[in-house]
């Protein structure tokens, strides 16, 4: 994978090239009872006893698929998009003996056919089982497995400090099965840019394009992380690399193993702005530390453990917790109805409650929606927001209006209006939106408030 020259900022690459942010990393509960090397010979011992056990269940991943592409220099002619064959290398880890493979969701997205290589070079067809988006995470079944094959323990205690030695294994560049150490940089890194409710290890192991999918193991042998982007100026390792922790990993196999279509994440209800060094100095603390609580959703899982706003959330079962992403993560590995102990200062005292963490209320379902016939926004299909729904399309749940979904490419709405997918509309001349019934005939000149990836601006009728 290259990256243009004049593309000096760092970038984060997954499948292709994302857009990196500033990163957060938090402490969490973790053993205490590493033994660093105490001599030359220890330090020179090998890593090969934790690669016999673990490589085997290590696994190349390729996918090949059809995709509709619009080529633009033939556009200009009026031919629309065509077909072509595109294709995906990547790793993955065999986690149970009967041919449960974990990989990568950006490795097969949109890829109808998916091949997968053992260790011992057996080949195997693979079916998708539950592809998760908002976790990047995949799992796949082999078709036609007769035997047990060899598997890597998942291990979600969290017991990994900073400075744990860790190997990273995989296939990059699509090479072959390889193998390569460093130690642990960073854990509960949050706001990578690579997902909103991912808390990542950050490893230094060297970590390249078609190690994706691939396992970070420490040295007992265990799978403590799926690798799945590196943050780099070339589109080589340098050094920074990101895995999503077991804990993740294991709630999305275990959704998909038990027959769920997809991973169902259950919410406090609380919503929070990270704790500023200004802020603690108001708030009274020692130090910046934790989310203070801006919103609370009305008789949800906070409001009914009597969180209330002001509170400074400082840690979820133990795990310390400072920004909404982290919040969003730990609470997103429990199962609904499961209970939390949310740790909490108000009023400068410490205190914990207990809260039985929930679905998300609505409905993530978008057959409801309704096509405006008429006015200004016709052709545009709209659907009010829920938490739920809002959740499904990696947005806040906390966020009201109405969300579009398609728009006819020749309609008013497309044309005259400039709406697109994804877009929610939050007002009409000034007037919070809260029904699709509040967009059917609007005048020339009306004007909306839209937010469209984050960003918020005005469209206007004309």
């Amino acid at each position: 994978m290259k990256t243009p020259a004049v593309a000096l900022a760092a970038v984060l690459i997954l499948a292709g090239l994302g857009h990196p942010t500033d990163s957060v990393a938090q402490d969490g509960v973790f053993a205490d009872d590493r033994v660093v090397p105490g001599d030359a010979l220890a330090m020179k011992s090998s890593f090969a006893p934790v690669v016999r056990t673990a490589a085997p269940a290590v696994v190349n991943v390729s996918a090949r698929g059809v995709q509709q592409v619009q080529d633009p220099f033939w556009s200009m002619f009026g031919q629309g998009p065509r077909a072509q064959q595109v294709g995906s290398v990547g790793s993955g880890v065999i986690v149970r003996a009967d041919g449960v493979v974990v990989t990568n969701y950006h490795v097969i997205n949109g890829m109808q056919q998916i091949k997968v290589v053992l260790n011992d070079r057996r080949e195997f067809d693979a079916r998708i089982i539950l592809a998760d988006e908002r976790s990047d995470i995949a799992v796949l079944q082999l078709e036609g497995v007769n035997e047990r094959l060899p598997t890597l323990n998942i291990d979600d205690r969290e017991e990994q400090e900073v400075g744990d030695l860790v190997l990273a294994i995989g296939n990059p560049f699509g090479v072959g099965q390889t193998v390569t150490n460093g130690i642990i940089s960073a854990l509960n890194r949050t706001e990578t840019g690579i997902s909103d409710s991912g808390s990542f290890i950050q490893t230094d192991a060297a970590i390249n394009p078609g190690n994706s999918g691939g396992a970070l193991v420490d040295m007992d042998g265990d799978l403590i992380g799926i690798n799945t982007s590196i943050f780099s100026r070339s589109g080589s390792s340098s050094g920074v690399g990101f895995a999503v922790p077991a804990a993740a990993v294991r709630r999305v196999v275990d959704s998909a193993v038990g027959g769920a279509t997809a991973v169902i994440r259950p919410w406090l209800g609380v919503k929070g702005e990270t704790v500023s060094a200004d802020m603690a100095r108001s708030l009274g603390l020692e130090r910046p530390q934790g989310l203070v609580v801006t919103e609370v959703w009305p008789n949800g899982p906070g409001d009914r453990a009597s969180l209330q706003l002001g509170d400074v959330i400082t840690a979820i079962d133990g795990a310390e917790v400072n920004d909404q992403g982290g919040l969003n993560f730990r609470v997103g590995t429990r199962e609904p109805n499961e209970t939390v102990r949310v740790s909490v200062l108000r009023d400068g005292r410490p205190l914990v409650v207990d809260a039985r963490v929930q679905r998300l209320p609505g409905d993530a379902d978008v057959d409801g929606a309704m096509v405006i016939q008429s006015g200004g926004l016709t052709g545009a299909q709209v659907l009010a927001l829920n938490p739920a729904l809002a959740d499904s399309l990696g947005g806040d749940p906390f966020a009201s209006g109405v969300v579009v979904g398609r728009v006819a490419s020749n309609s008013y709405a497309r044309r005259g209006v400039g709406l697109q997918t994804g877009d929610v509309i939050m007002a009409v001349n000034d007037r919070p939106v809260t029904s699709p019934q509040q967009l059917a005939n609007l005048p020339r000149g009306s004007q909306l408030l839209v937010e469209r990836r984050g960003q918020r601006g005005v469209l206007v009728v004309r």
